[in-house]
């Protein structure tokens, strides 16, 4: 891919396993237009404990603010955040920009929350003990829940339908269920294609999970119609998968009809031809 930048990215200080230096080495040394990191922004539940930036980011800024110094006039360097839609903070004023994203939901009747995207242990947790054993209602709890990211307007829709990560053999439910799928372009629709980016993800498949990037080509079709651009993202959590597998996105998004892609600047963000 002649242009691209890379703006999904995880280090060291939340759930990463490279520094933001080294990340944004890595970057630079693919040919990154820009490179954002996107720290997961913080949440007092238990398993997110030393995955998430700490609620005080200074730390975390000035490291970015940093890099942003040392890479100047060579590469842009973003400053961003991955929201959590259970995050005990909003959406921060000092961001560049802003992912949002859905890993928890939240049970109120029981009063605790539930993992989406950890490991099948905690995703049984939440099939057997929010949803008595129908995956297709968990499916809907989790759009629902997209769907109130969806119309805060963020920068970047995250992995948009990442309840399929741990779905290997429809496990939960049948992704072709038009219930499923009904769940999922119901939440689609609430996002305002004027104000957010859809990612194409493929952070999953690098680690293992899937067989193809989020969102699924049913998604992707319907975010044209809609008239929504496309970013290409890794969510990158080590140098090695900085911008994993754009080539198989640009490919996916051009059988979904898109003809452009988008990347962020310090300037903005800016399309560029597929």
């Amino acid at each position: 891919m002649k242009k691209f930048c890379t703006v999904h990215t995880h280090s060291v200080l939340c759930d990463g396993k490279n520094t933001l230096a080294e990340m944004a080495q890595a970057a630079f040394d693919a040919g990154a237009v820009s490179f954002g990191t996107s720290g997961h922004s913080h949440t007092q539940i238990s398993w997110d404990i030393g995955c998430v930036l700490p609620a005080d980011t200074t730390a975390y800024q000035t490291e970015v603010l940093r890099l942003r110094e040392v890479y100047a006039g060579r590469m842009d360097v973003l400053l961003g955040i991955e929201w959590d839609s259970q995050s005990d903070q909003p959406p921060p004023d000092w961001a560049d920009y802003w992912i949002g994203s859905t890993h928890n939901v939240y049970d109120e009747k029981a009063g605790r929350h539930y993992c989406i995207d950890w490991d099948t242990e905690k995703m049984n947790d939440c099939y057997q003990e929010m949803y008595g054993g129908d995956g297709l209602a968990m499916a809907e709890g989790y759009y629902a829940e997209m769907a109130r990211v969806a119309r805060m307007r963020p920068s970047i829709l995250g992995h948009f339908d990442i309840i399929v990560k741990l779905n290997g053999y429809n496990r939960y439910f049948d992704e072709n269920s038009p219930r499923y799928q009904k769940a999922a372009l119901d939440s689609l629709h609430d996002a305002d294609p004027t104000a957010s980016l859809l990612e194409i993800n493929t952070g999953g498949v690098f680690r293992g999970f899937r067989e193809l990037p989020y969102p699924a080509p049913f998604l992707l079709r319907e975010w044209k119609t809609m008239g929504g651009q496309i970013i290409f993202t890794s969510d990158a959590h080590t140098t090695g998968g900085i911008a994993y597998g754009y080539d198989e996105a640009a490919e996916l998004a051009k059988a979904a009809g898109f003809t452009e892609a988008v990347v962020l600047t310090q300037t903005g963000p800016s399309a560029y031809p597929l």
